[in-house]
């Protein structure tokens, strides 16, 4: 019979993170753990409060389901269970933990996939003002970064690109609106980032009211994140943006990230794997998608003032298994 607990556990940040919606200096994660007696398996996940969701809200939904996990729920049930969402995404992947266990393989061999070195991952700036954040591109590229993600809100856009241009000339550059460039002249911008090179743009317009993307050019890819959850999402987005951000937290886990690979690639979608702030609990079950994925952010560890055991490695802009 297996047993589930539950905590929430509050992560400072050792130093504050912030995009066009808010700052933090922590986060509060969610772990349910999982045993049959002989093996214990973790999942992690970050309730976000775009999506309604918090720990509070999330513990609730795990109380609800625990007699049926504990009755033996199986993974594939699991779907119909619980909603996607963090709640979902931390049982599904504690759940794929203890399968792997029992079997006595890792994740890898459970999913018959090779077992990367290293993944490159990027790191991200947070939203600051425009030295600041050249200074923080100069100091991550000295330390390895070779992908640099850029949050941005409404302001001095081109200017702070530039900015980090100029302090990282060879590092590759995506950056990330996080929904704030409404009533922005978006062709205009996609263009002078072109001219900038950056390699991608992340969810420029809110999820819901993006259809003015149909209606601009895109020199850069652009990449749906608020706007895409899971596979039932994917087709409707294809006249708007060419990639999707595949995070656990919002499609509920990585039996739901997995199918979506498939689909996207089935409507010719390119792929990103993304995160929310989290350990490397969570990270490295993201890790099957991420090798899957054109671009990588997977870097919430590195923003922890301590990270969980065992730690995922993070050097040179990579993420070492």
């Amino acid at each position: 019979m297996t047993q589930m607990t539950f905590q929430s556990v509050e992560l400072p940040l050792a130093k504050p993170f912030a995009i066009s919606r808010g700052t933090r200096t922590a986060v509060t994660v969610v772990r349910v753990s999982l045993t049959d007696g002989e093996f214990t398996a973790v999942g992690e996940c970050t309730p976000t409060a775009r999506y309604q969701e918090s720990p509070q809200s999330v513990c609730e939904q795990l109380e609800l389901i625990r007699p049926q996990v504990e009755q033996g729920l199986s993974r594939d049930a699991l779907q119909q269970a619980l909603p996607m969402g963090s709640a979902r995404n931390a049982l599904d992947c504690a759940m794929w933990r203890l399968d792997a266990a029992k079997q006595g393989k890792d994740l890898w061999q459970l999913l018959d996939m090779p077992k990367p070195v290293s993944v490159i991952t990027a790191e991200t700036l947070s939203l600051d003002l425009l030295e600041n954040m050249a200074k923080a591109a100069e100091v991550a590229v000295a330390g390895g970064a070779q992908l640099l993600k850029i949050k941005l809100d409404r302001e001095q856009i081109i200017e702070k690109v530039a900015a980090i241009r100029a302090a990282a000339p060879h590092a590759t550059l995506v950056v990330d609106a996080n929904e704030a460039w409404s009533g922005l002249d978006l062709g205009s911008v996609f263009e002078a980032l072109h001219e900038l090179n950056v390699a991608m743009i992340e969810q420029p317009l809110p999820a819901g009211n993006d259809h003015d993307l149909v209606r601009c050019l895109h020199p850069i890819p652009v990449c749906a994140d608020e706007s895409c959850h899971e596979r039932a999402d994917i087709e409707g987005l294809r006249d708007r943006y060419e990639m999707i951000n595949i995070k656990l937290d919002k499609c509920g886990g990585l039996t739901e990230a997995l199918a979506m690979t498939g689909v996207a690639r089935q409507f010719g979608l390119r792929i990103m794997v993304g995160c929310m702030l989290g350990s490397s609990i969570a990270m490295e079950a993201a890790l099957p998608v991420a090798v899957q994925a054109e671009r990588v952010d997977l870097d919430g560890p590195i923003w922890l003032s301590q990270d969980a055991e065992p730690a995922l490695r993070y050097e040179n802009g990579e993420v070492w298994l």
